[in-house]
């Protein structure tokens, strides 16, 4: 479970450190694991191989057309990444481009993967927050 939110720099070969407890979980099943753009905000998201193919599980079911453009959408850009041994991982040049990400990077847990976000744009997500929504939607399905 990917929990926790680390600062790092991205490198002048665009590596990024990916955090010791988060490769753990990530490169459990494989030496490898994969990152890939976010279709919903300018991020990351970060997967281990078994979660990769878990998340993509459903669009295989979907109408065939849906199905083919979505996993194109989502392929495209993805990168398999193996880390070195210090832990790093480079970022190719699209992926870096579509989270905005130039010197800083936030690598933020959210349970069955992580995030990707550029320093600037997690801050102004993270100040948008609108914990009373979040609150009463919980609390509407009775959490």
């Amino acid at each position: 479970m990917f929990s926790g939110e680390y600062k790092h720099s991205i490198d002048a070969k665009n590596r990024l450190f990916i955090p010791a407890k988060y490769r753990e979980d990530l490169l459990q099943d494989q030496n490898k694991f994969i990152i890939a753009k976010s279709i919903r905000e300018n991020c990351l998201k970060v997967y281990s191989i078994s979660g990769w193919e878990a998340y993509i599980s459903p669009i295989l079911k979907m109408e065939r057309k849906a199905s083919e453009a979505i996993l194109r959408a989502l392929h495209r850009d993805a990168a398999e990444v193996t880390p070195d041994s210090q832990g790093r991982v480079v970022l190719p040049p699209a992926l870096l481009a579509h989270a905005g990400i130039g010197k800083g990077a936030v690598v933020v847990g959210c349970g069955e993967y992580a995030e990707i976000w550029s320093e600037e744009a997690y801050a102004a997500m993270v100040e948008a927050e609108d914990l009373p929504d979040m609150r009463a939607l919980l609390e509407s399905y009775g959490l």
